[in-house]
């Protein structure tokens, strides 16, 4: 008799016992070894199941709010994309997650559906689409009139289960399906491989923005903070940046817009002549003798002294005080530039989303 026992929640118990018996011989001393080993065999067996706990995940909705502590009072940190890999630190009602950037925050259970590794692995190697319409409609049917099963935004990832004339049948990561519209996404594989990742094209993506509310922690087309909408549109280029302005002011190329510290005054002059476009701008409190500056604000260069930003809403703004959007304000608090683009994939910090570990 063989009698396995194993109890999950306080780890394994393996109890073997056989017993043969022939005539006056009994066999027992010489099978339980080879039974114990057997039974124990089979308890390895178990542990991959054991193993494959669901402390992975993938945000369900169009966008999450995460906040700085598990509460709905608390504020908040960032946000979460629909189809974006999350790993769970804490479980509970609310998760603690770490965000492909390795930002950690709190979210509602409601908003992720945990995964096992293999699970998610699976989700990332599934055939995909993003949207590219800066706001989008999954429907019941495929017709843009029936009934609604949920919003998506920019950057949205969804399982692609086929087609169905000009709509794309989809899945969320919990198992809902709906239908796309065609035009307001594409192909992951081809979305890819169409990408134009220069300042240019970077730069007409930042300007479809234009107009979006500020909101201090978002990260998505209803409402964006500064860095969010640095993120949201590298994003819209399969690229991921760390999520805040003074973690982005230490990538790339450094550039300094004033000639040295001494000039870093209120009357100092920026020479602009070292940028090109689609360089990041860093604002904040400049350094003193006793104190190093303190970013707050980042932008992107135009180029021409020009600039666009999310400050109250996101906008265009100039350098130039003979322009009727001059900014003074910003100017004063101007501290230096960052090259990131050619550095993507580069160096730590700085990548797509086909070279991040947790999209694999």
């Amino acid at each position: 008799m063989v009698n396995l026992r194993i109890n999950e929640s306080k780890g394994c118990r393996i109890n073997a016992h056989f017993r043969i018996s022939i005539g006056e011989i009994s066999l027992t001393s010489f099978v339980r070894p080879v039974v114990g080993l057997l039974a124990f065999m089979l308890f390895l067996s178990f542990l991959p199941a054991f193993s494959q706990t669901k402390d992975w995940g993938v945000i369900d909705v169009s966008v999450c709010n995460m906040r700085t502590s598990p509460d709905y009072d608390a504020g908040m940190a960032t946000q979460g994309v629909l189809g974006m890999p999350v790993q769970i630190l804490e479980d509970g009602g609310w998760l603690k997650v770490s965000t492909p950037e390795g930002y950690e925050a709190y979210v509602h259970n409601r908003s992720v559906q945990p995964m096992t590794r293999t699970e998610l692995s699976a989700w990332n190697t599934s055939k995909q689409v993003v949207v590219t319409a800066l706001w989008a409609g999954v429907y019941r049917q495929p017709d843009e009139k029936s009934q609604i099963v949920s919003d998506v935004v920019a950057t949205n990832r969804l399982r692609l289960l086929g087609s169905k004339g000009n709509f794309y049948h989809v899945a969320f990561p919990d198992g809902r399906t709906g239908y796309l519209s065609k035009a307001k996404a594409d192909e992951l594989g081809h979305w890819r491989k169409s990408l134009d990742n220069s300042p240019a094209a970077i730069l007409a993506t930042a300007k479809r923005f234009v107009g979006i509310p500020y909101m201090w922690g978002g990260m998505s087309p209803k409402g964006m903070d500064c860095s969010g909408f640095v993120r949201t549109v590298l994003l819209c280029h399969d690229i991921i940046i760390p999520r805040d302005a003074s973690q982005m002011a230490t990538q790339g190329q450094h550039i300094n817009i004033f000639p040295s510290f001494s000039d870093e005054g209120a009357d100092a002059k920026p020479d602009f002549s070292h940028l090109q476009p689609g360089d990041l701008l860093f604002f904040g409190r400049k350094a003193t003798t006793d104190k190093p500056a303190h970013v707050s604000h980042v932008g992107f260069y135009l180029g021409n002294g020009r600039f666009i930003h999310s400050l109250g809403m996101v906008q265009e703004a100039s350098f130039n005080e003979t322009d009727t959007d001059y900014d003074a304000y910003d100017l004063g608090r101007l501290l230096w530039a960052q090259r990131v683009l050619p550095y993507i994939n580069r160096v730590q910090g700085l990548f797509t989303t086909d070279k991040s570990p947790m999209y694999k």
